[in-house]
């Protein structure tokens, strides 16, 4: 049998973190690649009890739900961000099966073919599988530390007359960066002014260290959510557990129903019975206690692996203490390539993700991606000696 697929096959590429994890099957692996938060932090009692009353008092949670997802959970969640002046009814929210599907929904009802994306580099790699997967064109905007260089943004809006600009500005993936009101307000308003869509994908913004800046979402700066510039998106995979796959999204009601048309194409509906359970979690379940004990430990971790870095006395690593999030991102010296380095630190028992997959164009092979919310500070230790062996070893053959 010869098999003939579609050509939007051709734009689908394996993902980084999932060839990483086949890479490491089988062996003894201190993994820093997933963006995973820790097993042993998750509210388990508190989810089992959760689900324990979704059946004691309902067995719909068996059947089939709303496409645009249980009722309560998102009049329940629609409480929860107008804590963080994110004004939505229910009505202008979506449910789906995690954050990324939001992601998915939004490229279908909006991306064809041959559409500008611009995205920060480097940005979130699974966002680039989504948007490559529609062929779409992507296109890199400058930035540093603090966000998008908004001189360069409006330069290749201007030139390229994107349709949807994706950024992932507090704590970001890959790079932990939080952009700052100025840039925040600045991207607002550049797109704002040339009709360009933002899509705000925002699943680590509660997960800040210390201080008491505040990171208020793009979303919440513009008028919302009628006419908004901007969707956008967030999860409970990391603040509760990623098996429930359970995320929102929540825009111009336009935006929303078609969505909601795509995601009745695509699955129907998410899991009603994890949704169920959600609510009963948000109910009944002190989140905002447990996302605090969450940050804590995070925190703990990353100053952890920070302080190991720093032991390295190596001044050509560049990198930088995140304010929050799950990632350190590491320059390494002009010369080494992580995909090398990777090959070196597997066999010493350690494992991360090498930067270039994280590029839309022009990747940069001496970067890579650490998670430090998974590995508990002991893993920290012995993985980042692995890391360091790895590295003496790949500069030996330079």
């Amino acid at each position: 049998m010869e098999y003939t697929f579609s050509s939007s096959m051709q734009h689908f590429k394996s993902s980084a973190v999932r060839d990483i994890l086949k890479l490491t099957q089988g062996k003894s692996i201190i993994s820093f690649a997933g963006g995973l938060p820790a097993e042993e932090l998750f509210p388990v009692e508190a989810i089992r009890s959760a689900f324990d009353r979704v059946f004691t008092h309902d067995n719909s949670a068996l059947q089939y739900g709303l496409t645009e997802g249980y009722t309560l959970l998102r009049e329940a969640l629609a409480e929860r961000l107008s804590k963080r002046n994110i004004h939505v009814t229910k009505d202008e929210m979506l449910l789906t099966t995690g954050s990324q599907q939001a992601i998915d929904l939004m490229s279908r009802v909006y991306i064809d073919p041959g559409d500008v994306v611009l995205v920060q580099e480097p940005t979130y790699l699974a966002a680039l599988q989504v948007f490559q997967s529609r062929g779409a064109r992507i296109i890199s905007v400058k930035g540093d530390e603090l966000g998008m260089d908004l001189e360069d943004a409006e330069r290749l809006i201007l030139i390229h007359k994107p349709k949807l600009v994706y950024i992932n500005p507090t704590f970001s993936n890959p790079t932990g960066y939080v952009w700052s009101l100025e840039r925040r307000l600045g991207i607002l308003q550049v797109c704002r002014q040339h009709h360009v869509l933002i899509l705000e994908d925002d699943p680590y913004g509660e997960l800040q260290y210390g201080g008491s800046e505040h990171f208020p979402s793009i979303f919440s700066l513009d008028q919302h959510p009628h006419g908004s510039a901007v969707v956008y998106t967030s999860t409970f995979s990391k603040t509760v557990a990623p098996a429930l796959r359970t995320g929102w999204i929540v825009g111009d009601p336009q935006i929303i129903t078609n969505m909601t048309r795509a995601k009745q194409a695509a699955d129907l509906h998410s899991s009603t019975m994890d949704q169920m359970a959600l609510y009963q979690l948000l109910c009944h379940f002190d989140l905002d206690k447990h996302v605090d004990t969450i940050r804590s430990e995070y925190e703990r971790r990353m100053k952890k692996m920070a302080t190991l870095l720093t032991g390295l006395n190596r001044s050509d690593i560049k990198w930088s203490e995140p304010k929050g999030g799950m990632f350190l991102w590491l320059e390494l010296p002009e010369g080494l390539v992580a995909e090398e380095l990777l090959k070196a630190a597997v066999q010493e028992g350690v494992a991360f993700v090498p930067g270039a997959s994280f590029y839309a164009e022009s990747p940069k092979l001496n970067t890579l991606r650490l998670n430090f919310t998974h590995s508990n500070e002991k893993q920290i230790e012995l993985g980042m000696q692995y890391f360091a062996k790895a590295l003496e070893q790949c500069e030996a053959r330079l």
